[in-house]
């Protein structure tokens, strides 16, 4: 799951670059961005969770 994260990131980047391309209506471009930004954090949360230790467990 770790990986995933870091590959869901850069996906919501290129979504919110897409919206500026592609959406001359301000409304629905700030709706976009909004949503690529939520997939960013989205993919950062999972990559952060991926990269913790299981509850109990200690490092060596």
């Amino acid at each position: 799951m770790k990986y995933a994260g870091l590959f869901v990131m850069p996906a919501g980047f290129f979504l919110a670059i897409a919206a500026i391309v592609l959406f001359a209506d301000p409304a629905q471009r700030a709706a976009f961005v909004l949503c690529g930004l939520a997939v960013e954090a989205l993919g950062l949360g999972v990559a952060v969770r991926g990269h913790m230790l299981p509850r109990g467990e200690s490092r060596p």
